[in-house]
């Protein structure tokens, strides 16, 4: 499941651009479609994430796939027949990322609230790894299909497949997930996330961390790399290499994460954080393209290492029932910066010049991790090795007090 769809989104990402371009529209153009993307996902997460501890996590899940069935469905029907205005893409771009914060609350939630603790670590490592290399081997496969049949084919294939993964997720089994009270409304399910998010101190202090994080590393690879390999590596294959290196990585991080289990799983997944700031070191330089590619690689592996420590915290600490709201939060504030870090690149590289922009940027990872490790929680939070109250998975395992932080009871506002 989570193989198709990251494949499927990284294909469309290639066909999107190559239906804009096709239409008459320039760099701009292909920009403002995606930030039409991104826009509504960020607008909806926290809904998508209420509706999903609300409702059966699978419906909502088959109701985006639907949403997302008939937007691409759409767009293919316009690419196919001429070149269709830039409003209209703009407008199906939009619904695309409207069924995204639907589905992918709803998809973690999911995913967190099927797996048993005993096999948690494992589980996520290997979920990680499938979606890691189906999203390098989407890129790819996007990249020839639009080469050999052209967008408009890719986005009908892109819609009929949403249309099959809707069809299966409706008969998902879901008897082993205990029922879901309704709550007291959309408004109090979205104070209760909240309450559930901000309770915890190490829950929100790595998301405020990865609000910086995800910003610096998506200008500088968005932005600076193309640039920086443009005038400094003899084109764009360079920077290609590079981030095909960052994809192997993240694949060998998940492999790594398959027989390591840290005991302190927050304070050695923050640790791995800091070498996220070697990107735009090397850029900053610029390394030649070994060196460059070295850097990606090291990101990758680290980037996926924190990736299954974090899931797995998520996992053992938060309840069942909170998971999907939990997941809305971390997306929403991971992400929040990112279209404004993209957007003041350039007039950053202006005003301080383009390295400086770059060093300034690795600066900041370094110090906002090594500011989310004086956070007590984050340094102290241990791995349970065994269900609570002998059970295997399930909201009793999830919503277990924090056994390291506090060596005794959390907060109030985080006891569920």
């Amino acid at each position: 499941m989570p193989t198709a769809s990251e494949a499927r989104m990284w294909s469309v990402m290639v066909a999107t651009s190559s239906a804009v371009l096709e239409a008459g529209g320039d760099g701009g153009d292909v920009g403002l479609v995606a930030a039409a993307r991104t826009v509504p996902l960020l607008l909806f997460l926290l809904v998508g994430g209420a509706l999903a501890d609300r409702f059966p996590r699978h419906r909502v899940m088959v109701a985006a796939n639907a949403l997302n069935c008939l937007s691409q469905g759409a767009f293919a029907v316009l690419v196919l027949a001429g070149r269709p205005p830039l409003w209209q893409m703009v407008v199906l771009s939009a619904l695309g990322g409207t069924g995204q914060a639907f589905f992918s609350p709803a998809a973690e939630g999911m995913l967190m609230s099927t797996v048993g603790q005993r096999h948690a670590h494992r589980a996520f490592a290997v979920f990680r790894m499938a979606k890691s290399g189906s999203g390098i081997g989407g890129a790819a496969l996007g990249g020839l299909m639009v080469a050999a049949v052209g967008p408009g084919w890719v986005l009908a294939v892109d819609a009929a497949a949403f249309a099959v993964a809707g069809a299966l997720r409706a008969f998902l089994d879901v008897g082993h997930i205990a029922a879901r009270s309704p709550g007291g409304g959309l408004l109090t399910d979205l104070l209760e996330g909240w309450r559930e998010f901000t309770g915890r101190p190490w829950l929100w202090s790595i998301v405020a961390q990865f609000s910086v994080v995800v910003a610096v590393v998506g200008a500088a690879e968005a932005v600076y790399g193309p640039l920086v390999a443009q005038e400094h590596l003899d084109g764009a294959r360079p920077w290609g290499l590079a981030l095909a290196a960052f994809g192997v990585g993240t694949i060998a991080g998940a492999l790594v994460a398959l027989r390591w289990k840290p005991h302190r799983l927050l304070l050695v997944g923050t640790l791995c954080v800091f070498p996220l700031a070697l990107p735009s070191a090397a850029l900053a330089v610029p390394l030649p393209v070994g060196g460059l590619v070295a850097a990606m690689f090291v990101c990758g592996v680290a980037l996926e290492t924190f990736g299954v420590a974090w899931m797995t915290a998520l996992h053992q600490e938060i309840p069942e029932e909170k998971l999907s709201r939990v997941a809305a939060y971390d997306w929403f504030g991971s992400t929040a910066m990112l279209p404004l870090s993209t957007a003041l690149a350039g007039p950053a590289e202006s005003l301080f010049g383009r390295s400086q922009a770059l060093w300034g940027g690795a600066a900041l990872i370094v110090l906002v991790t090594a500011l989310v490790l004086l956070v007590p929680d984050v340094r102290r939070l241990t791995r349970r090795t065994e269900p609570v109250g002998g059970t295997e998975g399930g909201a009793e395992a999830a919503g277990a007090p924090v056994t390291g932080p506090a060596q005794g009871t959390p907060p109030a506002s985080a006891v569920p």
